[in-house]
């Protein structure tokens, strides 16, 4: 059974991060022997008055591919998990999703998507989680992590928004590398420029700087780059630096 989990508002200013949780609990459920999961996805969400948040509005997912018998016993992990680890005046929120042929995803995508530039409240979360067959609760405070832990399930199954939690070291900034040799690790599916095709793997990019960022682009985990110029001024292939990835998936 595949399906997606998503966590938003477990924290505050002092404590841990949300994506420090999601980590723990994915960890947890394999250790289980439960299942298997993927790496965790951020996704940013809107942000405005109205909507309370700790410091950016950003939801975690992942997806586990699970026995379809260990999906409540799951389920009430992580809610028993999030009413002990979620830090005092947060409003955390749990949705799990079943990505099966039952599931509407155009919907989900839908709400994932507007929840990026439109204010929404519990009610319709709770209402679209109710017709689509989706666990949603609710773990302290006001609760109103569950909107944003919806939209996140949406935006991961969309699977062209967000940045996956951590960065990650191949080598110091100004090091040239095969294509090939990136897309070795697990981490990395393709390497692509930020309009256009994947890269060849016989081609190379230099590394713009110590640690690079992956993406969430037609559901692969990408390795960014873009045109640029080496010491020479001979064109080039470049990662992002750690300040043009915030600047484009903040």
């Amino acid at each position: 059974m595949k399906i997606l989990v998503c966590i938003d508002d477990t924290d505050n200013l002092e404590s841990r991060g949300t994506g420090q949780l999601s980590q723990l609990f994915a960890e947890a459920i394999e250790k289980k022997g439960w299942g298997n999961c993927t790496s965790i996805s951020r996704h940013q969400l809107f942000v405005h008055e109205d909507i309370p948040y700790t410091s950016h509005n950003s939801s975690m997912c992942f997806k586990a591919n699970i026995d379809g018998k260990t999906l409540q016993p799951l389920i009430d992990f992580m809610q028993k998990g999030l009413e002990i680890e979620s830090a005092p005046g947060s409003d955390a929120g749990l949705c799990v999703a079943v990505d099966n042929e039952a599931l509407d995803k155009k919907r989900l995508m839908a709400y994932g998507n507007k929840a990026k530039d439109t204010v929404l409240n519990k009610p319709m979360a709770y209402a679209l989680a109710a017709d689509l067959g989706i666990h949603l609760s609710e773990h302290g405070g006001t609760g109103d992590g569950i909107i944003g832990a919806l939209a996140g399930v949406g935006l991961r199954l969309g699977g062209n928004d967000g940045r996956f939690r951590g960065w990650y070291h191949f080598d110091k900034s100004g090091t040239t590398m095969g294509v090939d040799a990136l897309c070795r690790h697990s981490f990395v599916d393709v390497v692509k420029p930020l309009n256009g095709d994947p890269l060849d793997m016989n081609q190379h990019v230099v590394l713009g700087d110590d640690k690079v960022k992956i993406i969430l682009q037609a559901g692969r985990q990408v390795l960014p780059v873009e045109a640029g110029r080496d010491s020479s001024g001979a064109p080039v292939w470049i990662t992002l630096t750690k300040d043009r990835i915030k600047q484009l998936w903040p």
